[in-house]
């Protein structure tokens, strides 16, 4: 397990799991929480358990679907489809499944809220960021954010269509988009996630400097298995 390196808050709790510590076996090995990516469901129950006990509460997992929407409190039941979710109510963990895409932590400075988000290239390039902290009830100056393990730029290959879908970029992000010599792009999320945040007022932005692609002995990576592998955990509370 990885606590996030970000400013302490008062009240607020933080987690992020690695690929160790479960009971999956194979391309799950071993703490494996995504119910959806191929592994036994048994074996991903019993990891998620295990999970739990180390927590305030059971996580509130998601159906991510690689969209914008952001639930709350009283809008979540088991499965829900929203790749964004944020709570006031301590003791509730919020819980975003990533193998390559990046998990996203919203702390208040004064510890009353928090939110997590699931941040792939489609979510950043139709406004997950932009949306979310525009409907969260706490002004954006307020927030702190930490920016969880994903994949790197010099590990994420993508073609023009999908630097099409962001449009027109200001020059200071023309390096999250890289040539590479066989003239595609690398393209670096983090780096596009952390100009979002601090362009709609986030002042506080951590990254954890982690790839899951280039480290197989403690992530999972969905582009390095090529599909074929488990899901962590990235999680946020308010101490109850």
């Amino acid at each position: 397990m990885i606590e996030p390196g970000w400013p302490t808050i008062a009240k607020i709790g933080a987690l992020q799991t690695t690929r160790h510590g479960g009971v999956s076996q194979g391309a799950w090995a071993s703490l494996n929480l995504g119910l959806h990516c191929g592994d036994e469901a048994e074996a991903v129950m019993e990891n998620r358990r295990r999970l739990s006990a180390r927590l305030p509460g059971p996580p509130r997992w998601l159906r991510q679907v690689h969209g914008t929407r952001l639930v709350n409190p009283e809008q979540w039941q088991p499965d829900i489809e929203a790749d964004a979710a944020w709570t006031d109510r301590p003791g509730q963990v919020l819980a975003i499944l990533t193998a390559d895409c990046l998990p996203i932590l919203l702390a208040s400075r004064d510890g009353r809220m928090v939110a997590a988000l699931h941040a792939g290239w489609r979510g950043l390039a139709d406004g997950i960021i932009q949306s979310t902290l525009a409907r969260l009830p706490v002004e954006p100056d307020s927030l702190q954010a930490w920016i969880g393990p994903g994949i790197s730029a010099d590990h994420y290959e993508v073609g023009a269509e999908v630097v099409a879908t962001f449009g027109d970029l200001p020059a200071e992000l023309a390096a999250a988009f890289a040539v590479n010599p066989a003239g595609r792009y690398q393209a670096d999320l983090k780096a596009l996630a952390g100009w979002y945040l601090q362009q709609g007022g986030v002042s506080c932005v951590v990254d954890c400097q982690r790839c899951t692609a280039s480290d197989p002995h403690r992530f999972f990576s969905y582009r390095r298995e090529q599909g074929r592998t488990g899901r962590q955990a990235t999680l946020i509370w308010i101490e109850p």
